[in-house]
């Protein structure tokens, strides 16, 4: 005989109306918290809450099953080999067959009472994306820790605004609700890469949204670290740069073009540096050439592809096949540019197709065996 189905909120049983997209990594502590916060926030509605977790060394996953197997309304998604914040929320979004969906971190930094004015407000039709704002009025942003954070919030607000198709106070904002059956139409035109999932939502989609914020205080963080820093910034700066591409280039190949670029520069400078302490000019041009593969694939492996980064062994591995997979894509990048020279083509023009046909394949092979290994 089959068990009876688990009931949700007020006894019913079936598929929630709300679900709470909670992506987290390291927060434990702030799991049985955020539920009974939740509890309060969404008295009276049928609602349900998908902690999305990226494999948190922490513990963060069976605490959320030890809930899960007391509260119904409990769910949990363990991803393993990937990490970030936005693809996270695409893949608990995704897992949900509720009509509205709101999006919060799982730091107890957002005001959970807020959801019931962001729910309401997409439940009338009166926008298609619901924003808690920190920068409309009786909103605050007291809980970013230090003039660094604020900085680094404020200025990516002002480039964010810049190419927005909307006016919006808070593109930054992490707390948002809007309908399923919208995101999910908008899904595939996503990057799905950083921290900024909201900035993603609107510039990909296909016409402007319509965009109501409501007022939302940020709280100080109680436990566990903030994920906010230079790296995030770096990543929404990529992902600027590839929504103004319009999509032409993939994300991932233009970080690692601009990883490509700054091991070029350590390459010639310590070249020059080896050729002034005496070494002739193929043993300066092999120490650079080692130096500045290792320092593209530290980039590589902390940057280009953080959600699969290579830990232990397995980046010890990494290195050695990068370095033999670059140590090809050079061979590439000399013989194309030779032959086109030969074949009357300008050395500077030879040069770039070269090192095109070289960018290409290192991108291409680190992406499918590297950073799979």
């Amino acid at each position: 005989m089959n068990p009876e189905p688990a009931a949700l909120d007020g006894g019913a049983v079936g598929s929630p109306d709300i679900s709470v997209i909670v992506p987290c990594y390291n927060e434990v502590r702030n799991v049985a918290p955020l539920v009974q916060a939740l509890d309060r926030a969404l008295s009276g509605r049928r609602w349900e809450v998908v902690f999305v977790d990226d494999n948190s060394p922490d513990g963060t996953t069976e605490a959320v099953r030890a809930l899960a197997r007391q509260d119904a309304r409990v769910r949990g998604l363990c991803r393993i080999g990937r990490r970030g914040l936005s693809s996270a929320v695409i893949e608990g979004v995704l897992s949900s067959s509720a009509q509205i969906v709101a999006v919060m971190d799982g730091d107890l930094q957002h005001d959970e009472s807020r959801l019931g004015a962001l729910i309401e407000a997409v439940e009338s039709g009166a926008c298609d994306v619901a924003v808690g704002s920190r920068h409309v009025e009786g909103g605050d942003n007291a809980g970013l820790a230090n003039a660094w954070r604020h900085a680094l919030s404020d200025g990516g607000i002002k480039l964010a605004q810049m190419i927005l198709p909307v006016k919006l106070t808070d593109p930054m904002s992490g707390f948002f609700a809007f309908r399923q059956e919208q995101f999910a139409a908008i899904a595939p035109r996503l990057s799905g890469t950083g921290f900024k999932i909201l900035l993603d939502l609107l510039l990909s989609a296909p016409t402007p949204l319509r965009v109501q914020e409501i007022p939302c205080g940020f709280r100080p963080r109680l436990d566990g670290e903030s994920k906010l820093d230079a790296v995030v910034m770096l990543q929404f700066l990529a992902l600027l740069a590839d929504k103004l591409c319009r999509g032409w280039l993939p994300l991932r190949f233009i970080a690692f073009c601009m990883v490509g670029a700054i091991g070029v520069l350590t390459n010639l400078v310590v070249m020059k540096l080896a050729s002034i302490a005496g070494a002739n000019f193929s043993v300066a041009q092999a120490i650079g050439t080692v130096v500045a593969m290792m320092l593209n694939f530290w980039l590589d492996n902390a940057l280009t592809y953080r959600d699969r980064r290579l830990r232990g062994a397995a980046c010890l591995r990494g290195l050695v096949v990068f370095m033999l997979v670059c140590s090809i894509g050079a061979i590439a990048n000399v013989g194309v540019a030779q032959m086109l020279y030969v074949d009357r083509q300008g050395l500077t023009e030879a040069s770039i197709a070269g090192a095109l046909i070289a960018a290409v394949w290192n991108y291409a092979v680190s992406s499918t065996i590297v950073w799979r290994l």
